[in-house]
């Protein structure tokens, strides 16, 4: 078998990535919902961040996109589409589509705004008359997963576009009077080191979930990883082979746990307990809430569940919750910990 032709660039399997388990449910969640708003993770140099990332936008299953579109635009759901294909179908034209793996894109931190957004072309506009869009990151990322590495880094009025977008699912570019509009539905993973500065608050808030990791201490554990990694430089493809049957278990459950997302219930007195436990610990606004309800439903379909037990808004209300705490330069213990002590008055 002709090995090149099996794989292009093979990625790390995310089923071989050992521990970071905070992270990887973070990403699993987001996948599952991206309504959830993304997450950000903060953690030491070296932990496997961008190799995590890269890992499950290669486990997903193959999307159907309309054929030369440049929005990766669905071919039914009149959210996730082009204006353009949208006038197709409503002219009974026939659209022809194709599968193409979930877009993985990054954004560098030198990128500009008209890198970011797209941007028209207003002297082919002016002269011709002819609309032309040169479609920017936020385009291409439609439908999959936006990955900034270092965003404490980045420019604050690109981070707030981002974030506008990944919230709105839509994108607006307006140039001279011309104005152009796409659905721009992803997946925004932030990842960055807090030694290097953190988040503006208010920017922060508005990621969905913030995973913190830390460098494995355990010395077996760290051989382990070790290993693995060696084991991936060595022989991609052997590795990529051993790992095949993770890799499809883990994707059936999350297309499972997609289809099931919608038939998930949470009860009224365990929301009613989520909002209790963002009151006693002063979150500001009410997206902690909102994510919370979500994150834990995302967790029931996954578990296979039709409703959200107390054990599924422990396992998520950390994520949602700690990077919407009030600093305090006073506080002794972590805004972890600080979560962790509220759920466990309000829900035991």
């Amino acid at each position: 078998m002709d090995r090149i032709q099996k794989q292009t660039r093979p990625v790390f399997p995310f089923t071989a990535i050992v521990g970071q388990e905070e992270m990887k449910l973070a990403l699993i969640l987001n996948v599952i919902d991206p309504k959830i708003g993304g997450v950000m993770i903060m953690g030491d140099r070296g932990t496997g961040k961008s190799t995590t990332i890269r890992a499950i936008a290669d486990l997903l299953p193959e999307i159907e996109v309309v054929t030369d579109d440049m929005f990766n635009s669905h071919v039914s759901d009149y959210d996730l589409m082009s204006d353009f294909v949208k006038q197709q179908i409503e002219n009974q034209v026939n659209v022809s589509t194709q599968f193409i793996k979930v877009p993985m894109v990054d954004l560098p931190l030198g990128a500009t705004e008209d890198r970011l957004c797209g941007t028209i072309d207003i002297e082919k506009a002016l002269n011709e008359g002819i609309k032309t869009f040169e479609a920017g990151l936020l385009a291409k990322a439609n439908r999959g997963i936006l990955y900034v590495d270092e965003v404490n880094l980045l420019d604050d009025h690109l981070v707030d576009i981002l974030l506008d977008s990944a919230a709105s699912g839509w994108n607006t570019v307006e140039r001279e009077g011309i104005s152009v509009r796409h659905p721009a539905r992803f997946v925004l993973v932030g990842s960055g080191n807090p030694e290097e500065g953190e988040l503006r608050p208010q920017l922060l808030d508005r990621f969905g979930m913030h995973a913190e990791i830390r460098t494995v201490r355990d010395p077996s554990l760290r051989v382990k990883i070790v290993e693995q990694r060696a084991k991936f430089d060595q022989d991609p493809y052997l590795c990529i082979e051993e790992f095949k049957g993770n890799q499809k278990d883990l994707k059936d459950n999350i297309i499972v746990a997609q289809k099931n997302l919608e038939n998930v219930v949470i009860d009224y007195d365990l929301k009613v307990k989520i909002s209790q436990i963002c009151g006693l610990l002063n979150v500001d606004g009410l997206r902690g809430d909102i994510v919370t309800n979500r994150a834990a439903k995302a967790f029931a379909a996954y578990q296979n569940k039709d409703e959200v037990e107390i054990d599924d808004i422990k396992k998520v209300i950390t994520l949602c919750l700690r990077h919407r705490l009030r600093k305090d330069p006073l506080e002794t213990i972590d805004s972890g910990t600080k979560v962790d002590q509220t759920v466990n008055e309000i829900l035991n």
